[in-house]
């Protein structure tokens, strides 16, 4: 007997994903176009009247609730699915965003915090849900090409909209949290009206306790090493935007050099990461996701014998960033490969790995830049190597048994 699949290109997986996750990603799009917080904030409040150094605390209150949104985002999804976590996390995100400006104000700073920390919990307590809905939705053979696809409007909404940020400063800085605000609220509207309504792995009362509910991860002492590989490679990810732009400035180069480097990298990700998961799809998942993070640790190394050419920069930034889309799809992928009962739990705690590192990122790049200078690159290619063997070790068990 013989059989026949399906084919892996992207424009047969384009044609046969289903309407629903189409409505999906374009609520991610749509959210990202108005993800200002992170990347203006420390200017909004700067323009404010705040000082640096309490601009960097609230950004640093919206990173942890964005960590504890991640994990709030899986928890809610068994108690009352993913639609419904989609709606309430962006309705809240829409709320608490429109109210930030009114907290604007030197003498509200600790209410300011507040806000800030529980608009990064709310904003990133989607993402949970979101990935729960495209691992259902998505046939099995394409679920790593519907991450590629997830990625892909993350990166294109974070390319589009400092620009459409640069346009809303000159009228108004307080539009960008009322704009990031009203493109949370669109989001939640997409999901009531296109978004089915799912009930992924629910659970008896007598399940819902702490320890049953998350005993199967805490034991699942192969997923801790995946999650290790997460964190690393987080943090390393970082130091694209943190000790990148140290080095280029203190070599003499202009900031123009950066952005050409910003440009480079996102065109190269918007424009082939999909074909090269096409690719990435056939093999062993701990291979994509070993071979990517060596990949991107080699490309972070580089930049230390990069010796001041701009050349050599670019071509560092290439390597880097075909190793992010060879290992990206495929990691963000892997926790929804777990069974049902426990697949959103699985998924809350990678996005949370995911945010910490995101957030502890800075503060090693600083503190590594300012202690070893250029060797920053080498520990990072060597925290690479290590972030490759965790990955390697944590995606080659089987799946836990279900509760």
């Amino acid at each position: 007997m013989t059989t026949t699949e399906e084919p892996t290109g992207v424009l047969a997986v384009l044609r046969r994903t289903p309407t629903p996750v189409r409505s999906l990603l374009a609520g991610v799009l749509v959210n990202q176009l108005g993800a200002f917080v992170q990347t203006f904030m420390v200017l909004y409040l700067v323009f404010r009247g705040f000082s640096v150094g309490q601009a960097g605390i609230a950004i640093a209150a919206y990173s942890v609730g964005s960590v504890l949104g991640g994990l709030v985002g899986g928890e809610l999804v068994h108690r009352i699915g993913p639609r419904a976590t989609i709606t309430a996390a962006m309705s809240g995100s829409a709320v608490i965003l429109a109210l930030v400006p009114f907290f604007g104000r030197p003498g509200l700073f600790a209410a300011l915090m507040a806000a800030l920390l529980l608009a990064g919990l709310a904003t990133q307590s989607y993402r949970p849900a979101a990935a729960v809905l495209l691992s259902e939705l998505m046939p099995d053979a394409d679920r790593v090409m519907g991450f590629s696809m997830m990625r892909i409007a993350l990166n294109l909404g974070a390319a589009l909209s400092p620009l459409i940020a640069a346009g809303l400063i000159l009228l108004d800085w307080n539009l960008l949290l009322w704009f990031d605000a009203a493109t949370a609220l669109l989001y939640a509207v997409l999901a009531v009206r296109l978004l089915p309504d799912l009930r992924v792995g629910r659970e008896t009362p007598a399940e819902r306790g702490t320890r049953a509910a998350y005993g199967i991860l805490l034991r699942d002492g192969r997923f801790w090493f995946f999650l290790a590989s997460v964190l690393i490679g987080s943090v390393i990810y970082v130091q694209y935007t943190v000790s990148l732009p140290l080095k280029i400035t203190a070599e003499g180069h202009s900031a123009g050099l950066y952005s050409v480097v910003l440009v480079t990298a996102s065109a190269v990700l918007i424009l082939c990461e999909l074909k090269i998961t096409s690719y990435v799809t056939r093999w062993p998942g701990h291979v994509a996701a070993t071979a990517g993070t060596v990949l991107m640790g080699l490309g972070v190394a580089g930049f230390g014998i990069s010796g001041g050419s701009a050349v050599a920069l670019v071509a560092c930034t290439v390597v880097f960033v075909f190793g992010i889309m060879i290992n990206g799809p495929t990691m963000f992928a892997y926790p929804s490969t777990f069974p049902a009962a426990v697949k959103a739990r699985y998924i809350s705690a990678h996005q949370a790995t995911f945010g910490l590192g995101m957030a502890l990122g800075p503060l090693f790049g600083v503190a590594a830049w300012v202690a070893l200078g250029n060797g920053v690159w080498w520990l990072c290619g060597a925290l690479g190597l290590v972030a490759a063997l965790c990955a390697l070790l944590g995606m080659t068990a089987g799946r836990p048994a279900t509760p």
